[in-house]
């Protein structure tokens, strides 16, 4: 009982302390950032907060940009879980919103809003998982380094979608598909009037569902328990039976299906097409909400609420400080979790070997 309550103790320990350094960190970096322009911080934190979390607006926009942020948070996690980075998520993300916005646009109008909402998704699932499929592919045949092939691969499948919409299928003038004639998501304003006018969307409660179903997967069943296994010694996992070349392929699959699903938010729920360069980051930026989440549910659902707040947060405070002050400190919280995280040291070093 007393060793099971000191481990308890202990996985606590581990799981708070990196996040709460790095939290001490980035606000001392704030300070001294917002002190150097000649700004009192007690002001600029009270313009973020009312200009996030303080009105309807903002709140609003701070749950629309989380909820593209715990997909890609998701997308990363679960190859993390197995031991391997998966540096992809922006493609995925991308080649999802593309597959949804295509499909959505040939779809007939009178199609029923729950079938074509359900062949979007799908497709946007689709979309991101054979992007996914990839380097999973490449890992399980040839064994090579996910993070190369994945860094490689966003420049290869965002450039393509770029020439294919810029080439054949564009509005004139415009840089996004044509709107999709079917499968629209509604906002949440329509149940929430404070939250009108921002962006936020039911894809929400999509990303919430998928958070519960992705940790019931890795904890509790048999995939999950491969998945972990592989991320613990892949050799220990073979002799035990594990197909360690099958998890790792599923791992990429997954997460690309993961990162695709997030498209949703933006061509569902928001512009009802697809738009080039719309992941704006969302995809590299989900890496960091993994690690900061620590790769748990809760986690990676509290660490997108946080960096959605500063990004949104940027903005509401441009009018005394300039926003990229929200920019530096996110990124003082990436470096200081990697730095305080064992286990995210050890992968990095095993990926970039």
């Amino acid at each position: 009982m007393i060793a099971d309550s000191a481990l308890r103790r202990q996985r606590l320990t581990e799981a708070v302390l990196p996040v709460a350094i790095a939290a001490a960190i980035a606000l001392v970096t704030g300070d001294l950032l917002i002190l150097a322009i000649g700004q009192a911080p007690a002001t600029v934190y009270r313009l973020l907060l009312e200009g996030t979390w303080g009105n309807g607006y903002g709140t609003g926009q701070v749950l629309y940009k989380a909820t593209t942020l715990i997909f890609t948070g998701l997308a990363v996690s679960v190859p993390l879980v197995a031991g391997m980075f998966n540096i992809g998520a922006e493609s995925q993300l991308a080649a999802g919103g593309f597959a949804a916005g295509t499909v959505g646009m040939l779809l007939p109008p009178a199609t029923p809003a729950p079938v074509a909402v359900a062949i979007c998704l799908l497709a946007a699932a689709a979309g991101g998982a054979l992007v996914g499929a990839v380097p999973g592919v490449l890992i399980a045949r040839a064994g090579a380094n996910e993070v190369i092939t994945t860094i490689m691969l966003n420049v290869i499948v965002l450039s393509a979608l770029n020439w294919a919409v810029a080439a054949h299928l564009h509005v004139p003038e415009t840089l996004h598909t044509p709107a999709i004639a079917a499968g629209t998501v509604p906002r949440l304003a329509e149940l929430v009037p404070s939250l009108s006018g921002s962006a936020a969307n039911a894809t929400v409660l999509l990303a919430l569902l998928a958070v519960a179903c992705t940790g019931w997967l890795v904890v509790r069943s048999r995939p999950g328990f491969a998945l972990r296994a592989v991320g613990s010694g892949p050799d220990a996992a073979a002799a035990a039976g594990i197909a360690v070349a099958r998890t790792r392929l599923g791992a990429f699959v997954l997460g690309g299906a993961l990162a695709g699903l997030g498209a949703s938010n933006f061509v569902l729920g928001y512009k009802h097409y697809y738009e080039d360069g719309f992941a704006g980051g969302s995809g590299y930026l989900g890496i960091a909400v993994a690690i900061a989440g620590r790769g748990r549910p809760l986690g990676i659902v509290l660490a997108a609420l946080a960096f959605a707040t500063l990004s949104q947060g940027g903005l509401a405070i441009h009018a005394v400080v300039p926003k990229q002050i929200a920019d530096v400190v996110q990124a003082v919280v990436i470096l200081a979790v990697a730095a305080t995280t064992p286990a995210v040291a050890r992968r990095l070093r095993a990926g970039v070997a």
